[in-house]
């Protein structure tokens, strides 16, 4: 199957996860597609093929080299089947044009063939583009045993987009020396920093009677809110931060006049202004408990991922190799921070250094995301010359 018919098939399940339903995978959708997953890493003769009751898949493709080369690493490789919650992954209807046939489509992709969806859906690429890079590599090299290459390791996650991804991943088990999450974006990235991440959720309670005798009574839980929104400065929000600027990022808001949650990620690269901000935020609410009451606000903060950088740094070999290998297929790398995270900065924590490498695709979590097809089976030639450098 090729690379292109392999990630067509891919987007056409359903794996959109979900925060709120305390299950992993947080979707039916993600064990229906692991389990076609596991089915396709036999068929393709990977061994060690795994799938588990939260849906991790893990499989291996054994060295073919002498047991002469006792000193070469076990190289992983990982993706999350998981879609983003932004935008719906339901009836993706995706199709291949040229990119002069979409506006939204960057004019540096002119001539090439893309990958789009209708507009209705986002469309998968992050990450099922991933996925098929690594199951499209593992089987090239099934096919082609005069390539000789130590053993590897690949994993699929669920629900990487909700922050879970590492919640039930088995660093142990999977016994790789490091790793690379396929989750990166423009073709050419190649990332080892990351946010440090929390959540916030804020509950803020009020007091309802009639409008009409609410005189000196009433406390309406949503004014209250917005006075905890405006007191955040504006220019520290996404739209208004790049580069290593962190952010506070209102994600949610639902509220009555008894009861309204507001719902807060924060983002900063640098830990001290992470720590920092989770406090700024905590600050807020208890300027809000002075002015109308003790309980009148809560805050329930919880950090989600780290900055891998500090563990890469000791072992940057691994971004020398992947650096080599973008070049050797004519992939120019480009080493920048990840606003956002991936698997990979949590396993970092746990034992497993694990870089982030371009998926190829854009606007990842819009209606409007793309896939050039080139990015795509460049990806997959960069998997390659990994393991064979390695």
């Amino acid at each position: 199957m090729s690379i292109v018919d392999r990630f067509l098939k891919y987007v056409s399940f359903c794996t959109t996860s979900d925060e709120n339903t305390g299950m992993t995978p947080s979707t039916p959708g993600q064990m229906e597609f692991a389990k076609y997953l596991a089915d396709e890493l036999k068929t393709i003769g990977l061994s060690e093929v795994t799938l588990d009751e939260n849906g991790y898949i893990m499989a291996t493709l054994e060295s073919n080299q002498s047991s002469a080369v006792s000193n070469q690493p076990v190289i992983g490789f990982i993706a999350h089947m998981d879609t983003s919650p932004d935008a719906s992954g339901k009836h993706v209807k995706a199709s291949i044009v040229k990119a002069e046939e979409r506006d939204y489509i960057d004019a540096r992709y002119a001539g090439q063939d893309v990958i789009v969806t209708d507009t209705t859906t986002l469309l998968g690429a992050d990450d099922k583009a991933g996925i098929a890079e690594i199951v499209t590599a593992m089987e090239y090299l099934i096919q082609h045993p005069e390539i000789k290459h130590g053993k590897v390791r690949i994993g699929f996650t669920p629900d990487e987009e909700i922050g879970q991804g590492a919640d039930h991943f088995d660093v142990t088990a999977f016994g790789a020396d490091f790793a690379y999450t396929m989750d990166g974006g423009t073709i050419g990235e190649l990332e080892f920093e990351n946010f440090n991440a929390a959540s916030a959720k804020i509950k803020v309670h009020g007091l309802n009677v009639h409008p009409g005798y609410g005189y000196h009574k009433m406390r309406n839980s949503m004014r209250i809110a917005n006075q905890i929104i405006l007191m955040l400065p504006r220019w520290q929000s996404p739209e208004h931060t790049q580069g290593y600027e962190g952010f506070y990022h209102l994600v949610g808001m639902n509220g009555t006049v008894e009861e309204t949650t507001l719902s807060y990620i924060i983002r900063d690269h640098d830990r001290t202004q992470f720590e920092y901000r989770k406090r700024e935020l905590e600050h807020l609410v208890r300027k809000v408990n002075t002015e109308f009451g003790e309980g009148t606000a809560e805050i329930d903060i919880r950090d989600q991922y780290y900055n891998m950088r500090e563990k890469i740094e000791p072992v940057m070999h691994i971004i020398d190799l992947a650096k080599e290998a973008m070049t050797a297929v004519g992939v120019t790398p480009n080493v920048k921070p990840i606003r956002g995270g991936t698997d990979g900065a949590r396993l970092s924590f746990e034992g497993l250094p694990c870089p982030n490498i371009f998926a190829g695709g854009e606007n990842f979590h819009s209606r409007y995301e793309y896939l050039p097809v080139p990015s795509l089976e460049k990806a997959m030639q960069v998997i390659l010359e990994i393991i064979k450098k390695a």
